[in-house]
């Protein structure tokens, strides 16, 4: 069963309570519910045009303004894996911290509006028979994969600018990046009614979180309140892969745990509202 087919069952589920779709979706296997909405999912993310022109031509744009407007001078940043402060390349750190707030909000768009726009639509799928954490896995997973070829085209990108000696490192801190504000986006999906409050949140968080870590905009950069923000253990990933030739595991670690708690917030959020619907349904 594809997506379409998918689709044309739920209205015909509506347009009749008691219709037979309900007992097709109940049979479907496991496996087969779960590539049915993951494929969905990932089509109508797919058709998010205005994400994609965003991807493809503010990306370099992004890249190519620092390059423009900071100078390639010294700049001492807190480097927390060893604790000591590391003088590294100004306008090279600026590309680091650019490239985490590009792809940061990107990904957080993309899941902010595909989660919004289909809750309606996953409520008539659990309403149809369709178990809740079965849509659930696909989207985290539909997350997992957006943010990982987001994470390689900033860094495929990245490399027209700069040649960075670790950049499997520095990819490891976009993706990680991209699954925090992703999940973040996914909650936002769940939880706020209006389109704007979503996008707002995303724009200024994002904005507010990479500029902080920079040192060159932000004097207070080194400070340890910076530890409690979301792009801190990306961004200290991104400068371990451009700068030194050390592999902190412990920042991975972090970095990932903000994803998780997103995602799991997220996650009690939207099987709450998705049983509410399947309460009302069956009341």
């Amino acid at each position: 069963m594809n997506a379409t087919s998918l689709r044309g069952l739920l209205l015909h589920r509506s347009a009749s309570p008691d219709a037979r779709p309900t007992v097709t979706l109940r049979g479907m296997r496991s496996t087969g519910r779960f590539r049915t909405a993951w494929r969905a999912l990932l089509i109508e993310q797919a058709r998010n045009r205005t994400a994609l022109l965003l991807l493809v031509g503010f990306v370099p744009l992004w890249y190519g303004l620092m390059i423009a407007i900071v100078p390639p001078d010294a700049v001492a940043f807190r480097f927390r894996v060893s604790g000591q402060f590391l003088q590294v390349n100004g306008q090279q750190l600026s590309l680091l911290t650019a490239g985490l707030n590009e792809i940061t909000m990107i990904v957080g768009f993309v899941l902010f509006s595909a989660t919004r726009r289909g809750l309606a639509f996953d409520r008539r799928l659990v309403q149809a028979g369709y178990p809740w954490h079965t849509l659930l896995w696909a989207k985290l997973s539909a997350l997992a994969i957006v943010s990982g070829l987001v994470a390689l085209y900033a860094g495929a990108v990245l490399l027209v600018f700069w040649r960075p000696s670790g950049l499997p490192l520095i990819l490891g801190g976009f993706f990680a990046a991209a699954l925090s504000y992703g999940a973040f986006g996914l909650l936002l999906g769940v939880l706020v009614r209006g389109e704007l409050e979503g996008f707002f949140l995303i724009i200024m968080l994002s904005l507010i979180d990479s500029f902080l870590q920079n040192p060159i905009g932000n004097p207070a950069a080194n400070k340890d309140l910076l530890a409690f923000f979301p792009t801190f253990a990306p961004t200290q990933l991104a400068v371990a892969g451009g700068f030194t030739a050390l592999l902190p595991g412990r920042f991975l670690a972090l970095a990932l745990g903000w994803a998780a708690v997103f995602a799991l917030f997220g996650a009690l959020v939207f099987a709450a509202r998705t049983r509410v619907a399947v309460r009302r349904s069956v009341n």
